[in-house]
């Protein structure tokens, strides 16, 4: 059983899209998805310095449009698809819920509005990693903050205002270790409210199309194939903790035997890696990255492939 997720921000690095422009047919597809976009993708996917993509405005568009031009050259048939926060706009196209434009002028909106509820109160993200699971989860709580990303066991990031985080790092459980995010805010927490507003009354215009391929949410793991509600969830989730954790036992409980991420990869599959080991499932990993990887990544869809896939809901 094959699955296919997509990243979240901050798995981009500076010049992660140049091999894949070297394609003229993959620099002609990210020309227009950057008109869609409003925002030269080509240039801060290959030139861009570090500080420039990781804004939001910028990396949310860069990171969706990256996997809808990977996932376009590998034209794999995955039993489920998922997204970790921004990726589930690229997994929504991939399971034919969206279309790629849809998708883009969505990130584009959801980038900006993010990036503005951010700017009304300084607040960023803690990454938690170690330590008892409740005692972190309880002294998250105790500080006013949310558990605003659940990656599984020993890595929860904590979202909140500076001075919430700064008063946890310093009170932190015992094993626990705090390590501060270079991000913009307090992403997948109340404070993102406003952004949530802004993109639904968007999203409210969006026609969609149910899915074709089973899409796993972040909000609990479920699998949805109803189109409005993949695209609702995917709104709303702007505001709500990504469980990532039940993600992936979901995965587990359908069967799945291999496990690819679309660029720029990496990180989905380093925690895909320590939460099947650690429950002892073989379950294969694959981190697409560079086009030459390609031929490789379709043998390794076909391997985890079936011809009568069927995920229950």
């Amino acid at each position: 059983m094959l699955v296919i997720v997509a990243p979240g921000q901050g798995a981009q690095t500076p010049g992660f899209l140049s091999p894949w422009l070297e394609d003229p047919a993959c620099a002609a597809r990210l020309g227009w998805l950057s008109a869609v976009a409003g925002l030269d993708l080509a240039h801060h996917g290959t030139e861009a310095d570090e500080d420039t993509i990781r804004d939001t405005k910028v990396a949310q568009p860069l990171l969706v449009a990256s996997a809808l031009l990977a996932a376009g050259r590998l034209g794999a048939a995955p039993a489920a698809v998922a997204g970790h926060s921004v990726g589930e706009i690229a997994a929504a196209v991939a399971a034919g819920v969206l279309s790629d434009e849809q998708a883009m002028v969505l990130v584009r909106e959801r980038g900006r509005a993010m990036a503005d509820a951010a700017a009304v109160t300084p607040t960023g993200m803690t990454a938690v990693l170690g330590g008892d699971r409740d005692e972190v989860l309880a002294a998250i709580e105790e500080h006013g903050l949310t558990p605003a990303n659940d990656n599984g066991p020993g890595q929860i990031v904590a979202a909140g205002t500076l001075e919430q985080l700064e008063a946890f790092a310093a009170a932190a459980p015992k094993g626990a270790r705090p390590r501060p995010l270079s991000v913009a805010g307090a992403f997948h927490s109340p404070h993102m409210a406003p952004a949530v507003d802004h993109v639904t009354a968007l999203a409210a215009a969006v026609t969609v199309a149910d899915a074709r391929v089973p899409f796993i949410t972040n909000s609990d793991g479920s699998v949805l194939e109803d189109g409005r509600e993949v695209l609702d969830r995917i709104v709303g989730q702007i505001a709500r903790p990504v469980r990532w954790d039940l993600c992936l036992e979901r995965m587990a409980d359908l069967g799945v035997t291999g496990l690819l991420e679309l660029p720029p990869s990496g990180t989905l599959t380093g925690i895909a890696k320590r939460w099947f080991r650690g429950r002892d499932l073989a379950v294969e990993t694959f981190s697409l990255d560079n086009p030459d990887q390609l031929e490789e990544a379709r043998a390794f869809c076909e391997k985890h492939a079936t011809a009568d896939q069927v995920v229950p809901a």
